[in-house]
């Protein structure tokens, strides 16, 4: 194949989500010399932002630090509609010109990397005309996160084709469905399970969570009223900062104190819980997990809309096991059988490493689950490949930041000593675990569909900002374990659009 023929870009990014976004704006301001192309497998902006539709759906992270550090959060509500996200997302990319670099319904099917050319080979086909494309870039930047787009997790459950009424899964969220008077059972107890319950209680006729095992859920206010006030003080960009600072803090010193402490932080959460939910309510029957809290992602529910909906009548909580569904709902092990028009599976998520792409180098494949990360984004003998995975558990954004900015500061490094090619290399043998830490379902049944990580040094994926912020930020680039290289084009290349 001719390569002068082929549209090339200094940087590919692949996906035009929260990562993406972030990761463009970095490359404008600090590397403003490099074309970059951001490809988006759908039509619009937002990644999961956009994809999710169901009633309610919001962050679970508060937004002065799930936003951009480089833009503030100058909503009223810390805990945000999606809407108000997208309306966030559009205003980035619109202040910084960002929209042009993106080439929407474009899908990447595979990326072959080349030493003898030092670029990727990557193949694209249109979502909408299924016509095949072909790029070449520098450098592969999977700013994908780890959601499955086109399926969510629904287990089997016996006789659900004998159910008469809707069975919807929030993924895919019919524009349509009344739910208005409806009898509705949401399965499930994880964070879009108690999005669902107070945003469906408002008009259902009832609403029942039906979880198989209790999930720890915590009230959180909506506002942060110091994030509102000082504005008024110090000025919008100063309060930012300090608002971004607390809550960062703030988030840390709850993790913290849930990883040394599990004890106190189940009782201080079951007090929580107690203190929302009516006198004699049974609070260890469907609010105390079995496992220590931040083992799985906390839920947090903004102004106790949850409990609130509970007190109320309007919502309950059954904890049991599925026996068979019905014609009319579902009959339970304990006997216990739930009526219902609608059924919502909030039953998780399928992970999907690198948006499934098939990666090759020098022609031979690459089994990333082989492959072992570096400081969190880069994989070893993958030359030129950099990934973006934010924090599980703190906000997401605040990772994007760190690792954009030191991917640029990469960059710099090899242009300041004239390479073109790195890639880390492992030491020698080392133990691994798997990336993803968390102790979710979701997560252990794609555990070994994605790369591991080492248990020290840069090998280690971490999950502690301030420790992130020393190794990326303030951290230098070069490393013993990074292996650089210079070789030479084969041909001239047909530059991009320049953001």
């Amino acid at each position: 194949m001719n390569s002068s023929n082929i549209e090339h870009a200094d940087v590919l990014i692949i996906g035009a989500g929260i990562s993406g976004i972030g990761a463009a704006r970095y490359l404008q301001t600090m590397q403003p010399g490099r074309t970059f192309a951001i490809l988006e497998a759908r039509d619009e902006i937002g990644g999961t932002w956009d994809l999710f539709r169901y009633p309610g759906i919001r962050s679970d992270s508060d937004l002065h630090t799930f936003s951009y550090e480089f833009k503030a959060w100058e909503n009223e509500k810390a805990i945000a509609s999606a809407g108000s996200i997208m309306a966030y997302l559009r205003e980035t990319v619109a202040e910084n010109g960002i929209r042009r670099s993106i080439r929407f319904r474009h899908k990447v099917i595979s990326a072959a990397w080349s030493t003898e050319d030092a670029h990727w080979l990557v193949e694209i086909e249109r979502t909408d005309t299924g016509e095949r494309l072909t790029m070449t870039c520098g450098w592969f930047f999977c700013a994908s996160g780890y959601y499955r787009y086109d399926e969510g997790f629904t287990p089997e459950f016996p006789g659900r084709e004998r159910f008469t009424g809707e069975v919807v899964h929030p993924q895919h969220w019919p524009a349509d469905l009344d739910y208005r008077d409806k009898r509705v059972v949401i399965i499930g107890s994880g964070a879009t399970a108690v999005t669902l319950v107070p945003a469906m209680a408002e008009t259902a006729g009832h609403v029942t969570m039906l979880q198989r095992s209790p999930t720890y859920i915590v009230p959180v206010p909506s506002e942060d009223r110091i994030a509102n006030t000082l504005p008024k003080l110090v000025g919008r960009d100063r309060a930012y900062a300090i608002t971004r600072r607390k809550n960062v803090a703030k988030q840390r010193l709850v993790w913290r104190l849930c990883q040394q402490y599990p004890r106190a932080a189940r009782r201080l959460i079951r007090h929580l819980n107690a203190r929302q939910l009516p006198k004699g309510y049974p609070v260890d029957e469907h609010f105390r997990p079995a496992y220590d809290p931040w083992d799985q992602r906390l839920c947090a529910v903004p102004d106790a809309d949850m409990f609130k909906a509970i007190r109320e009548g309007r919502a309950s909580v059954v904890t049991d096991r599925i026996d068979t569904f019905t014609e009319t709902g579902i009959r339970l092990q304990s006997g216990l059988e739930l009526d219902a028009d609608i059924v919502v599976t909030a039953t998780g998520l399928n992970l999907l490493a690198f948006g499934g792409i098939s990666f090759s180098v020098d022609g031979v494949p690459v089994n990333v689950a082989e492959k072992v990360a570096f400081k969190g984004f880069l994989l070893n003998d993958v030359p030129n490949f950099a990934y973006m995975v934010g924090y599980t558990n703190s906000s997401w954004t605040l990772k994007v930041g760190l690792v954009c900015e030191h991917f640029c500061r990469l960059l710099a490094h090899m242009d300041a000593h004239g390479h073109t090619v790195c890639y880390p290399r492992l030491p020698g043998s080392m133990p691994t675990k798997p990336l993803l830490e968390v102790t979710a379902n979701y997560v252990k049944r794609a555990a070994d569909q994605f790369p591991r990580q080492g248990v020290e040094g840069p090998w280690r994926t971490c999950m502690d900002y301030r420790a992130d912020y020393k190794t990326l930020r303030e951290g230098p680039v070069d490393d013993d374990n990074l292996c650089f290289a210079n070789p030479s084009p084969s041909d001239a290349l047909e530059p991009a659009l320049t953001a």
